[in-house]
């Protein structure tokens, strides 16, 4: 995959509008036309490029933007890589305070459940950590 495709606009590391993953592995993901490299969050506002490159690296700071669109989300998925990891037990009351639910999963299977819960019109958001 390329580095961030620039010739459909995420240069800025953000694109407009909920979309469905196509692809995901070697390294990024390929939605709305375009690939990227690296972790991302997909929110109700739009995907953002997301610098988090390991479970341990999840916590509130990394998650203030789900908190800033919480009122639109009722689930987040996170992807952890690979393999399924625990993130802190406490953000799961921090974002429990703000309505929103989260389930962890490997990232795999939060890209596909992600679509799914999409394609249902359902208020979720995921946080994918990048796969080889």
């Amino acid at each position: 995959m390329a580095e961030q495709e620039t010739s459909n606009g995420f240069e800025s590391g953000f694109v407009p509008g909920r979309h469905i993953i196509d692809t995901y592995g070697d390294g990024g993901f390929r939605f709305a036309g375009m690939s990227h490299r690296g972790s991302i969050l997909l929110l109700p506002s739009g995907v953002r490029a997301w610098d988090v490159t390991a479970p341990r690296a999840i916590d509130r700071t990394a998650l203030r933007p789900v908190q800033a669109e919480a009122a639109r989300i009722e689930l987040l998925l996170v992807g952890t890589g690979l393999d399924i990891a625990a993130i802190d037990p406490s953000l799961r009351g921090w974002l429990k305070d703000f309505g929103v639910g989260l389930d962890v999963m490997q990232t795999g299977a939060a890209a596909r459940t992600y679509n799914i819960l999409v394609a249902e019109n359902r208020k979720v958001a995921a946080a994918l950590i990048v796969v080889d």
